[in-house]
Parts: C-alpha cells; structure tokens; sequence
C-alpha cells in the first residue's frame, strides 16, 4: 500500500500534506468471492493513495461495497466507499454511513446512482428518496452528532465526505451550480468524471478551484473505437473526442493497448498541473496504472 497513509486517514488530509493525490477503482464481484477483487485492489494500491470500491455500477448485481471496502481495510488498503441514493431509503443510507464509520472506512463518495433500467434488474424498484445533494447535508449532520430529523446521535461519525461532477458535460454552467451545492451540502473532495479534453478541464478548473475544495481529475484508458463509442453513448458527461477515436483506429491490434496507455499518459501529464489529484478508472487494466502515473512526473 501506498506509504503516504496513515490507518483510517483522511483524502483530503493527503491533499493537505503533499499536494496531490492519486485515487483508483475496483468494483466489487457478481458472486460471493472476493479474492480477485482484492488482487485487483491491491494492484491499484501499489500506486494510488486510496482505492474506490463501487456501488452497483451500472445498476449491476454485485457485492455490497461496504463489506468490500471492510475486507480492503483488513488488507491495508485505504477505501473510498461509493454510496448511491438509487437502492435504500433515509433510514437505510444513514444506516450504512454509520457502520461505515463504525467499521473504520474513513473516505465515502456520494452519488445519485445509475438508474435500473440500464442494469440487470430493470424491473426492479427505483428508490432515489434522496439525491446526492440531500445525502451529503445528510451525512454532514450525522458528523455534526445528529440524524435527518434533527435528533442527537450517542456518538457521531467522522467521514470525509466526496463527490462527482462531469466538467466535459454540456452544460457547464450548470455542473458549476450542482459543484457549488455539493459543496454547500459538504462535500470536501471531488472526483470528476473521465476528462479527454485538457484544455476545457483547466477552463473548468479555472472556476471550480476557486471553491476551496481538491479535485481529483477523472481519467479512463480507452481500451478501443468500441469502447470510445459506447462511452459516448451511454455515459452521461462524457465525450470522447474524435482524434482519439482515430488514434486507436489506426493503431494495430498489437499496439493498441499501449496506445490507450499512452493516450491516457498524455492527458494525465496535461491535467495534473491544474487541479489536486487523478482518479483513475482502470476498468480492467489495474496494473497497468503505474504507467499512467508515471506519466505525470516525466
């Protein structure tokens, strides 16, 4: 594990004392074992600071992330517990962000959630009592010693609250008013979602910096044309821009892994001075992240 950290520490207090901070992911399995998303997280955890754990991406069938992130903690890693509004109600998400606190995860990310219809469950109930918004004035609360309602806690937790926005989104004006209410709400950190342009992400950050609170700049190695276009078509906020599509076309099958490591490199190195962190999103190619961090330093 990364020696930056202390047990139970805090992202921001990473931020705080070096300056710049790397951040993974993993997702938990479809089934009952854990142990090769465990190698995988401890891959990542060579090289980043803290791991994500993630929330039924997708809308997916997986394992509960809170007891992925418990059996990463029992292993040294630092997780960074995803929490999404989309399956539990009040009572439930306030539930967890106790025994959260209550089994030593320190770094929690606050997140509306992928909507059923796009998982493998699309007939089942959507919950969303709660968005993100709702959900980080909530968890602020329980740190400050009180529930949803108001009434006093016997003990208070003390997570490091997050968030996400999507700074290559349409609408910019409009991610800056959802950052600005994160924020208010209590998000401390925030991880963006996947950046491919860098000079609109240093224009994005020339606004969102001034909000006092790090940002982590998401990065995702395109692992093909295919890729590229089902990101474009699926993930709300993301574009992947057209030279780099050509890039991979034009790559040979042999090369092409190399190319997307080396593509991912390039905007990695061009973010990195503007903003306070990378989250990477590995989707697979977990040890190949050095490669990418490497990137930045040359």
């Amino acid at each position: 594990m990364n020696n930056r950290w202390r047990t139970g520490a805090k992202l921001t207090e990473v931020v705080a004392q070096h300056g710049f901070a790397v951040t993974g992911e993993v997702a938990p399995p479809r089934g009952a074992d854990p142990s090769k998303a465990l190698a995988a997280a401890r891959m990542v955890a060579r090289v980043a600071d803290a791991v994500n754990v993630t929330d039924g991406q997708g809308a997916m069938l997986r394992m509960s992330p809170l007891a992925m992130a418990r059996l990463m903690k029992e292993q040294g890693i630092e997780p960074v517990w995803q929490v999404t509004c989309r399956d539990r109600n009040r009572i439930a998400l306030q539930a967890d962000l106790l025994a959260a606190h209550a089994l030593g995860v320190r770094n929690v990310l606050i997140v509306t959630g992928d909507h059923m219809v796009l998982g493998d469950h699309p007939d089942a109930r959507s919950v969303f009592e709660l968005d993100s918004v709702q959900l980080l004035h909530v968890a602020r609360g329980l740190n400050e010693g009180r529930d949803m309602t108001g009434a006093p806690l016997a003990a208070a937790t003390n997570l490091c609250l997050g968030a996400v926005v999507a700074p290559e989104a349409d609408n910019v004006e409009l991610q800056i008013l959802k950052l600005r209410k994160k924020i208010d709400a209590g998000a401390e950190f925030i991880q963006t979602q996947a950046v491919f342009d860098p000079p609109r992400f240093e224009r994005f950050m020339a606004r969102a910096g001034a909000l006092g609170v790090p940002v982590l700049a998401g990065l995702i190695p395109v692992k093909s044309p295919r890729m590229a276009r089902f990101m474009n078509a699926r993930i709300p906020g993301v574009n992947v821009p057209p030279w780099l599509i050509q890039r991979l076309n034009e790559a040979d099958p042999g090369d092409l892994r190399a190319v997307a490591l080396e593509l991912a490199g390039q905007i990695a190195a061009a973010v990195a001075p503007c903003c306070q962190g990378l989250h990477i999103m590995a989707q697979g190619w977990e040890d190949a992240m050095g490669e990418i961090v490497a990137a930045v330093a040359r």
